[in-house]
Parts: structure tokens; sequence; C-alpha cells
């Protein structure tokens, strides 16, 4: 497990310490600044076999051609970044791309945890990283949720979202909740994920998806575990962004500061 502090309100940051036998990587653009004993590296692979300090995994350039292309194919960074102190311990930080939160999962190795892609912001070298494909009608029906990123083995796993963390337990709430699908953030993958449509295809869910703004489609969790969902949907701030940028381009336009 990592020692680290993670500080900050509005967007939040983590400082890890790195001990010399400890090793983080990290996602692109969520390192913040670094002690220079700290070394940094770039590779196209996850760790091998999920040791301490070990380097990207070995099999040859077909093994690392199919290992970039997954990640590239569910639109990933191609490469990760490796951090590693030399002569004692050092510190490094990261932070998310979105105001938030940040929040660190400990894995013991007993269960394993499920993101959406670009939640992960760092995670020790003891932690397995993957792709996890969970169909085509689950991807289209959610527009989120088709490509989720996997964590196994043990140590540490930081994420962050949009807005505030709300963790919730479907055991608590007879079994099974519902969450708008860009409001997921994480969940154990002792819960079943599923994306479901809202009622029956009529009128009254077409008027809840035209002009409720949320969808035909929710998603779905059963069992007993951990789901971590964010304040923020992602779906209302890209439309919120995109409102934006067109009010700036048409201010931009030929009729700008007409007042029309």
């Amino acid at each position: 497990m990592l020692a680290h502090k993670i500080i900050g309100t509005v967007n939040q940051m983590v400082t890890v310490q790195l001990e010399p036998d400890q090793t983080v990587y990290a996602d692109r653009g969520t390192f913040r600044w670094k002690t220079t004993n700290v070394s940094l590296e770039t590779r196209l692979t996850t760790p091998k076999n999920n040791e301490a300090g070990s380097p990207a995994a070995a099999g040859g350039l077909l093994a690392k051609a199919m290992d970039v292309g997954k990640r590239v194919l569910a639109g990933e960074g191609m490469a990760f970044q490796y951090y590693k102190a030399q002569g004692g311990s050092g510190l490094v930080t990261f932070a998310g791309t979105l105001p938030g939160e940040l929040r660190a999962l400990e894995l013991d190795g007993s269960r394993g945890w499920f993101a959406e892609r670009g939640a992960m912001i760092a995670a020790e070298s003891t932690v397995g990283f993957d792709i996890a494909f969970t169909g085509l009608r689950t991807g289209l029906r959610g527009h989120e949720g088709f490509v989720l990123q996997k964590y196994s083995g043990a140590g540490t796993v930081f994420v962050a979202a949009a807005g505030n963390f709300i963790e919730l337990n479907p055991a608590k709430y007879g079994g099974t909740i519902q969450a708008e699908t860009g409001n997921v953030v994480a969940f154990e993958d002792t819960v079943e994920y599923s994306i479901e449509r809202v009622g029956g295809l009529n009128a009254q869910t077409a008027m809840t998806a035209v002009f409720g703004g949320e969808g035909l489609y929710l998603a779905t969790f059963k069992g007993d575990g951990a789901v971590i969902l964010q304040s923020t949907s992602v779906h209302s701030l890209g439309e919120a962004l995109r409102r934006v940028t067109n009010s700036a381009d048409d201010r931009r336009g030929p009729l700008a500061g007409i007042g029309l």
C-alpha cells in the first residue's frame, strides 16, 4: 500500500510518498510535480505479473502490440508514465483533469474493481490494469460503460471524478440500485452491472428522454459491494460546455456585439 495524502477541496490532488522498492504508474495528463530523486519513464505496457517495481510486460513485440492496441481501441492512452524513487523516499503528486474529488481504492487481492475509462489517476505497480469490454449493446444503450478499466491484485489505485463522490451498496437498498450512466465512477467486481431501459417504450418514456434529460437507459447495479458515483454527470457537463462553446462562437461571428 502507498503512503499518501489527499489535499485540496474543489480540485483534489494526491501526494504519494514512494520508497525505493515502490513504483507508481499513471495516466497521461495527471502528473503535477515531484522531487528530483523520483525518476520518470514512459512505457507502452503495464507491469508484468503485478510485481512491485517489475519491468514492463515482456513477451515480445506482438504481446506489446496487442496490449497497446486494446487500450487504443478503448480510447485510452498508448503509454503509461512510471515513477520510482532512487536513493531514499521521494514524493510525486497527481490530480484529475476535471474539478472534483479524488479517492484511494485499497485492493487486498480478494476483490477487484471496475471503473469508467479515464477514472484512474495513478496506481501502484502491484495493481494489474486491464480493459474490460462489457458488450456493444451495453455501450450503445448507456453511451458509457462499453469499455471499463479493470483493476486487480493488491495495492493502491487512485481514481478521480467530477464533483463529489457518492458511495452506495445495492445490498442496503433491496439489492438493486439505478443511476444515470454519466454519474458512474467505479464499482467492485462483486456487483453485477448492466444497462436497462426505463419502463416500456411508450410516450411517457419518450417524454422522459426528450424533455427530462435522463435518457431511456439507466445503469443498474445488483449485489453486495461498493458502487461509487459522481455528483456531476459527465453528460450534463458536456452539454454545458457545448453551450458555452457555441455561445463563444456566436460572439465571434459576423453579428457579434450587435445585441441580437
